[in-house]
């Protein structure tokens, strides 16, 4: 039976709602406490790089094959034992005494959090019927990470003021105890009627997570290192030797992973198109407007924290009213709309971010209200337009697309910056005009790119019109 109300299912909310939201900190919390884990553990730099980036890469390179796993098991069974290991990995770091230790302390936690990841959407569909309110717990869902994303550098420092580092991983556990509670109070037991029947495909998997860690790796390689240096192309030719041997599995196996006509729907394949765009523009903010406002402008820290408020704060501000900007314009029009809005932010940094705060400012809020409303309306679309069997797979593809996309956008960017600055990113400070520039092309050319994606996305999904209706 659906529920008709949020409130009526208040447990199961709040469950998928601290899932997303120790997802969005552990992203995030931990790189405050890194020079004081480089002091504890006499940690080098190659370690620290380790420390934080292999969270990352299995997270998001196991989202998809957890995702196959989940349709085939039980999303809800994967995801309370995704949780329980999830705190379980993050308890282990009390016995940490080496950065290795750490690294696979670090690398446990982002596979248990892939486990977790495609359920929160997949489960959140399990319980509404009704369009509007799918849309309201998603927007509640991912405000609530949203929030996370946004205090959580803030919390961390406070933490590690009074208590070890090691606390940050340590609050992961009554956090995980309490999204297991409410979900397995909340949320009904799987339907072995929905699972997919299918066989799962173990070469296919292991050739996707190589697929997308690989290239996950070359991005942070080619953002770090530059691509004058050996290791980006080996780990670059891997991600494309790895993607073809998938592409090929998965249309000779009679029982893909993932069935590839799926994403040639064209709801799937416009919101997919939405997400890498969604996904592009992020990583160009992401990486210049922290440097530029500490490197080119001489802010601290602190105040560059600050000075990137105003895409949050909207972002959390604009959850509430996508509803009904959905309900007024229509889900295509909106999608539409909110692409342009991101557009013009991006353009609007890339022209005049240079000159004053405030352009920035205007930039940072018109790209995250863009956003925000597209990732809602993109999200949904993916899931429904997918089978039943298959919702953990959409969800994870979702999270996934967008993830890759801004890997790409970063290394895109990174490697302009770099090609316009001598030396690492402090370079920057020694030819500020000469970064300035960079951004510009970086953005211009990555905006160019988003456009190309929103219009055929539009035209993709105009016909037939986009709506957020089942069509399984």
């Amino acid at each position: 039976m659906q529920a008709t109300s949020l409130r009526a299912v208040w447990p199961a909310i709040l469950g998928l709602s601290v899932v997303f939201l120790v997802e969005m900190l552990d992203n995030s919390v931990l790189n405050v406490a890194l020079p004081t884990i480089a002091r504890d553990l006499n940690a080098s730099a190659s370690d620290l790089q380790w420390i934080t980036t292999g969270y990352s890469l299995l997270f998001g390179g196991l989202m998809i094959a957890f995702g196959a796993i989940a349709d085939r098991f039980g999303t809800r069974r994967v995801m309370l034992l995704g949780l329980g290991l999830f705190a379980l990995a993050s308890l282990a770091v009390l016995a940490v005494r080496t950065p290795g230790e750490l690294v696979a302390v670090r690398a446990a936690v982002g596979i248990t959090a892939a486990m977790t990841a495609p359920g929160t959407m997949a489960l959140c569909f399990r319980l509404f019927d009704q369009e509007n309110l799918l849309m309201r717990a998603t927007a509640f869902i991912s405000t609530v990470g949203l929030v996370g994303l946004a205090v959580g550098p803030t919390v961390g420092g406070l933490v590690i003021q009074v208590l070890p580092w090691q606390t940050l991983l340590v609050l992961n556990v009554p956090i995980a105890l309490l999204a297991i509670v409410c979900i397995r109070s909340g949320i009904p037991a799987d339907d072995p009627a929905q699972r997919n029947r299918a066989p799962m495909d173990l070469p296919g998997a292991l050739l996707g997570t190589a697929t997308i860690i690989l290239a996950l790796w070359t991005a942070t390689l080619a953002v770090e290192d530059g691509w004058a240096q050996l290791a980006p192309w080996p780990a670059g030719a891997g991600a494309l030797l790895c993607g073809a041997g998938f592409v090929m599995r998965e249309r000779s196996t009679a029982h893909p992973m993932f069935d590839f006509a799926l994403i040639r729907r064209p709801k799937v394949s416009a919101a997919l198109a939405y997400q890498a765009a969604l996904g592009l523009g992020m990583a160009v903010l992401t990486y210049s407007v922290t440097l530029q406002l500490q490197l080119v402008w001489g802010w601290s820290p602190a105040q560059a924290a600050l000075g990137s408020l105003p895409q949050i704060i909207v972002m959390i501000a604009i959850g509430p009213f996508v509803e009904k900007i959905v309900e007024r314009l229509g889900a295509h029009r909106a999608g539409v709309i909110g692409s342009a809005a991101a557009i013009g932010g991006l353009l609007t940094y890339a022209l005049l971010g240079r000159y004053q705060y405030v352009w920035v400012a205007v930039a940072l809020a018109l790209t995250a209200a863009g956003m925000r409303v597209v990732m809602v309306i993109a999200a949904i679309t993916v899931m429904r337009g997918l089978p039943e069997d298959q919702t953990s797979m959409g969800a994870a593809l979702n999270d996934t697309s967008q993830e890759v996309a801004g890997s790409i956008g970063m290394a895109v960017t990174g490697t302009i910056v770099a090609a316009a600055i001598s030396g690492s990113v402090t370079g920057i400070a020694a030819d500020p005009h000469a970064f300035e520039n960079a951004v510009t092309t970086a953005t211009l050319a990555l905006t160019a790119v988003c456009a190309a994606l929103v219009v055929w996305a539009a035209r993709r999904s105009s016909s037939p019109q986009l709506s957020l209706s089942a069509t399984h």
